[in-house]
């Protein structure tokens, strides 16, 4: 039995259709990353998950009981849940007694609630200035010390919102590896929702995609960004080359898609001739070369870079090959090629490297 289940979950403001029908089943000592671009409706749920607000129609189960069932019950469950809302709040005392003020509420014995905020002082790294005012702290800072009131109090369910928005690189770092840390520590259920696709691969059993208030698709992380079930997952997890095309002919698994301009794409696939689909492909699954070589990839294609953009560490090239494919390459390797707008590339990729949709 899952701790947490919704059926047919549905919310609405103001006449405005918000979560369409929401299913999802998330089991104790799972981690969920819900992803979804802003204004998908990821906070909502989460709010309905704490039981903040009341669905316009469908169930929330925790632990198998209803969680409508009455004022009562909510409350009951909402004691074994934590929610850390996108901006963090801090209250105009020192940390330790932000920290201590969720186990002071539940009338935790003073030696207790020693100890425990001292360990979990230790966990966020800021023992050394417990005594410090929390208003003063930075935004990262801030951020540990709302997530460690919200942990110290043991909660079966920790729901974080969007945790590491807006803050630098070090401070995201450092919260990814405070979640990482309660994750092992405690075992605890933790349901996030965050923009950062990449923070979800790290942090998460499975994924949720979140569109348009509908969940498209769940599943582990590789399988979510490597086999997307529909163009928009596919947009959304950053599969930059998705091609039209036609299947031509199949045999023993290897499909031809005709993607016109005599041009054609191998693929693994079970789908029949005559099917329209579109090919996906990684552009982390191109290779790029300056001259045609030999290789057991089914594809390559000769093209023009119209364009090249640094995205940190690598570099994205575009190519123009009678239709447009998207790779990524580590700048080292783009400087060693010499690869810069108007150079001639061969681009090639295995038949396993492309994931065949349906177009509709």
């Amino acid at each position: 039995m899952p701790l947490i289940e919704t059926v047919d979950l549905c919310q609405k403001y103001d006449r405005r259709d918000i979560l369409k029908n929401i299913n999802i089943r998330i089991d104790k000592g799972e981690v969920f990353a819900l992803i979804g671009p802003t204004g998908a409706g990821k906070t909502t749920l989460l709010r309905l998950v704490d039981l903040l607000e009341m669905p316009a129609s469908g169930k929330i189960y925790f632990d198998g009981r209803d969680a409508t069932e009455s004022k009562r019950v909510r409350f009951e469950m909402r004691r074994r849940m934590a929610f850390v809302i996108q901006k963090p709040i801090v209250f105009n005392i020192s940390i330790y007694d932000n920290i201590a003020y969720g186990l002071k509420w539940r009338g935790v014995k003073k030696s207790s609630l020693c100890q425990k905020v001292s360990s979990i002082l230790e966990m966020i790294g800021l023992s050394a200035y417990q005594d410090r005012n929390a208003r003063t702290l930075s935004g990262g800072e801030a951020q540990r010390v709302a997530i460690a009131r919200a942990i110290v109090t043991e909660p079966e369910v920790l729901l974080l919102d969007e945790p590491t928005a807006n803050l630098d690189p070090l401070s995201a770092a450092k919260i990814e590896e405070l979640i990482t840390s309660i994750i092992h520590q405690y075992g605890t259920t933790i349901i996030m929702a965050t923009h950062d696709m990449s923070q979800g691969q790290r942090l998460a059993n499975r994924i949720g995609v979140l569109i348009n208030g509908g969940i498209l698709q769940t599943g582990d992380p590789r399988e979510v960004f490597t086999s997307p079930k529909s163009r928009e997952v596919a947009e959304f997890v950053s599969v930059d080359n998705i091609i039209d095309g036609i299947i031509v002919s199949s045999e023993e698994g290897i499909v031809a898609v005709d993607i016109g301009g005599n041009k054609i794409i191998e693929a693994i696939s079970s789908y029949p001739v005559g099917e329209k689909v579109y090919a996906c492909v990684r552009p982390e699954n191109i290779t790029l070369t300056l001259s045609k070589t030999t290789s057991s990839a089914r594809n390559s294609f000769i093209g023009q870079i119209t364009q090249v953009v640094s995205v940190g560490p690598l570099s994205r090239i575009e190519i123009n090959c009678g239709f447009r494919l998207v790779a990524l390459v580590t700048k080292r390797s783009a400087e060693e090629l010499g690869l810069e707008k108007g150079r001639q590339v061969y681009a090639t990729f295995k038949a396993t490297g492309v994931h065949v949709l349906r177009e509709n």
